[in-house]
């Protein structure tokens, strides 16, 4: 039995050979998945801050939109107020513009009339001097 426990005990010192190996091997995928573990923590935790921080930016322009939406609803309503204002303006200048051009067609027919021939205007003093100088001078 001497010549199989040296067997045996060859197969466990190769055995253990090949382990030692392995185990290093093993050893630093470990040293390297935690130190991966650390970076994804992190990594996780720049993802929240980030998260947190969007949320909050999105939190903001939903204020601001609402705020515009609320200024433009009030300028919206201002503009139909003064539309309506304008559009009451615009008819009262079209009553006014037909009646001031009918006033101007009824006036037509007076100014086209021809002043009477045999009735001649009144002369001021200063043109019946210029006449009696012109009556001298011819």
């Amino acid at each position: 039995m001497s010549q199989l426990a040296l067997l045996l005990d060859i197969a466990v010192v190769l055995l253990l050979g090949l382990t030692l190996p392995m185990a290093w091997r093993l050893d630093r995928m470990l040293r390297a998945l935690r130190a991966d573990r650390e970076a994804l923590a992190s990594g996780a935790d720049g993802l929240a801050d980030a998260t947190r921080e969007a949320d909050a930016v999105l939190t903001r322009l939903r204020a601001a939109t609402e705020q515009a939406d609320r200024q433009f609803g009030e300028r919206l309503k201002a503009a139909g107020l003064a539309q309506d204002d304008l559009r009451y303006l615009l008819e009262r200048a079209e009553t006014i513009a037909d009646r001031l051009e009918a006033a101007v067609q009824a006036g037509r027919p007076l100014a086209a009339a021809p002043a009477a021939p045999g009735t001649p205007a009144p002369r001021s003093e200063a043109e019946r001097e210029l006449l009696r100088a012109l009556g001298r001078v011819a």
